[in-house]
């Protein structure tokens, strides 16, 4: 465990984290405030919330991104307080978080994103907040990086710091179907294999179901990528996994995933989509986020299990997803796991109220391998092998409808007494 702590936070090359505490958590030991640094100048790609109440800090990003996804910097990210629906002043405010971030780091505005997390309907403590950035820049002059306290800073009720790390090598030659003797042509880079690392930390406990990705994530990698390619690697590791995972169905205001690349591990660029790089560096990017997607879910607000979902066999993947998605969505399903109640009807009620087409009769459900339903029919497994299958701590819901070639996976958690109790009073 100590060996895989001391990796995670092993950050790729060219980049300076760090975290401290400004104010807004009058915690003194509790950090409240992130800054993320590069050296060299990063594209970027980022995915945000779907949610009409979008927080100022998104509408800011948005704003910069619409302009380049080139040339940036920084992000600086404060917890405590969310900046949403605050009217203009959070807009101004948000901005000042950029221009105030800029400054001290000597450069432009439009090369910082920012970020918020927390209260909802309450206007940021700007004076705490620009003391705490030029007390926090001070890191960056002095290349003083601790990716453990800038991940403290973007933490509210999560229990852990939620970090991941994706090591590959990306050879620098063209590829060849057969070679004669050694190698002895030059590349881009002095060596023929670069080390590339992507590095991720995410915050979310509660408010976790899509559309986007409810949570905060940043992503970052050493890699030499296209734009285009970072996008589309992006876009697809979000939809298979943030996009695909719920607590309590509740979306944010302040949805973020933002993926930085500096191009410091001097790879060859990777410009082809069916090339065995962009392939190798997708695969890795989507292991990033499903690593830290699971972490959020096994850290969901009172949570005790993780549960997978897993529709099979559906006429399209829009269906598959419908099924899944309502099934790791339904109090009554999600309140039965939590007290091992072996009631798996409310599975089947859950698939056939979703929207998606398909014949219960011809249905089958498995719970941790146990076949409850056989097209559409009960078996004879005792419901006691079901309770006790659902005090596991991982429970795997398959549902085979029999009907299609398509398929989809989903992840939640139970829902429990405790989720209650931190919600019922989360600003009081």
């Amino acid at each position: 465990m100590a060996e895989n702590i001391k990796q995670k936070n092993i950050i790729p090359k060219g980049y300076i984290f760090s975290g401290i505490n400004c104010g807004i958590n009058p915690k003194k030991s509790k950090n409240d405030l992130a800054l993320f640094f590069s050296d060299y100048p990063c594209k970027v790609s980022a995915l945000f919330t779907k949610n009409l109440a979008a927080a100022a800090p998104v509408v800011t990003d948005k704003k910069h991104l619409l302009k380049t996804k080139t040339n940036y910097r920084a992000i600086i990210v404060n917890s405590g307080n969310a900046n949403a629906c605050t009217g203009r002043q959070g807009l101004i405010n948000s901005e000042k978080m950029c221009s105030l971030t800029a400054k001290t780091l000597n450069l432009n505005p439009g090369q910082v994103l920012v970020s918020s997390t927390g209260v909802i309907g309450r206007h940021l403590p700007i004076d705490k907040i620009e003391t705490g950035i030029k007390k926090i820049s001070k890191t960056v002059a002095l290349k003083q990086s601790s990716p453990k306290e800038a991940v403290a800073g973007i933490m509210t009720t999560d229990t852990f710091p939620k970090v991941t790390s994706q090591k590959f090598q990306i050879s620098n030659f063209p590829s060849f179907k057969t070679r004669r003797g050694p190698i002895d042509f030059c590349t881009t880079s002095k060596s023929p294999i670069s080390n590339v690392l992507i590095w991720g930390c995410a915050k979310g406990a509660g408010m976790i179901h899509p559309d986007m990705a409810t949570m905060l994530c940043y992503l970052f990698t050493d890699a030499n990528i296209t734009g285009k390619l970072l996008d589309k690697a992006l876009k697809n590791a979000v939809n298979s996994t943030f996009n695909s995972i719920s607590v309590d169905g509740d979306t944010s205001t302040n949805d973020t995933v933002i993926l930085m690349a500096n191009a410091a591990a001097k790879n060859k660029l990777i410009d082809k989509e069916n090339s065995k790089e962009y392939k190798l560096f997708a695969d890795k990017l989507y292991a990033a986020c499903f690593d830290l997607a699971k972490m959020i879910i096994k850290d969901g607000e009172g949570a005790t299990k993780f549960v997978t979902i897993k529709v099979l066999s559906a006429k399209n993947e829009t269906d598959a997803k419908k099924v899944a998605a309502t099934i790791a969505t339904s109090p009554l399903v999600k309140t039965a796991i939590f007290g091992a109640d072996p009631n798996w009807g409310r599975i089947i009620a859950a698939a056939g109220r979703s929207g998606a087409s398909f014949n219960p009769e011809q249905t089958d459900i498995f719970i941790n391998n146990y076949c409850v339903l056989k097209k559409g029919t009960p078996t004879s497994t005792s419901l006691k092998i079901v309770s006790k299958s659902f005090k596991s701590k991982e429970i795997e819901i398959i549902l085979n409808l029999h009907c299609g070639k398509a398929q989809s996976q989903y992840y939640t958690c139970d829902l429990t007494y405790d989720y209650v109790k931190i919600n019922a009073d989360y600003t009081t």
